[in-house]
């Protein structure tokens, strides 16, 4: 379960944000400008003060905490066991796809690593890939080398913020399928920023309602996201 009870400003914008995610598969949905990426680099750890800006408030994952402003913790990302895919790939341009990919693995043992590769690559549908270089990759490519980078080292939370754009409708939801599938089967609470409420009802997802910085809305997809079905129904019906 991820809790948190948030405040902070960038410059103008300012995110407030207090509740539970106890659902294995969340989406945070709003349009943009409304603080998706922000609220996932805090859970990421990524953001801190800096430039007048200001964060404080909790965060903790099952239990253990990873942020806790008023008693000066902060987990460093790397010991979160917390991956953040966005919608640029940022890839290692100096390496290959098989070095990206095992780039947090150095811990493991060669064959272990090599096989661990490859199991990511199969998952995100990539293992074509495994010779390439970044810049020989399209930019749907890229993303899908860029997930399974994240997925490599196992985490226990995997924030995804949009990563998908680049690929088509057909191509990202066989993604996210699959996605989700090994994500339950391996304990990973995910949670998807998107303002696309298709990714929501496909999922069959919890759904985090945010608008302008604030959390208004929180349940199943079909409730918090009516309005917004009746809208696409009302479109795809319009010739």
């Amino acid at each position: 379960m991820l809790e948190l009870a948030l405040k902070a400003r960038r410059g103008s914008f300012h995110l407030e944000v207090e509740c539970r995610l106890a659902s294995d598969w969340t989406v945070i949905f709003g349009p943009s400008g409304a603080g998706k990426s922000t609220l996932l680099r805090l859970l990421a750890g990524l953001d801190r003060n800096s430039h007048g800006d200001t964060a404080k408030g909790k965060i903790s994952l099952d239990g253990r905490i990873l942020t806790e402003t008023s008693r000066g913790v902060w987990c460093k990302p790397g010991r979160r066991r917390t991956s953040l895919v966005t919608q640029r790939s940022s890839l290692f341009p100096h390496l290959g796809v098989e070095a990206n990919v095992a780039y947090g693995l150095s811990s493991l043992e060669r064959p272990i690593r090599a096989t661990r590769v490859a199991e990511m690559l199969e998952l995100v549908d990539a293992t074509n890939l495994v010779k390439r270089r970044p810049q020989d990759l399209s930019g749907g490519q890229a993303q899908r080398v860029a997930l399974a980078r994240a997925l490599a080292p196992g985490p226990r939370l995997l924030l995804l913020d949009e990563p998908f754009s680049a690929l088509d409708g057909v191509a990202s939801d066989a993604l996210i399928g699959r996605l989700q599938t090994w994500a339950r089967a391996n304990g990973v609470q995910t949670v998807l920023a998107t303002h696309d409420a298709t990714d929501a009802f496909s999922t069959g997802a919890e759904v985090a309602l945010l608008r302008e910085g604030r959390l208004i809305a929180q349940g199943p997809a079909t409730e918090v996201l009516q309005d917004e079905r009746e809208r696409i129904a009302l479109r795809l019906m319009t010739p």
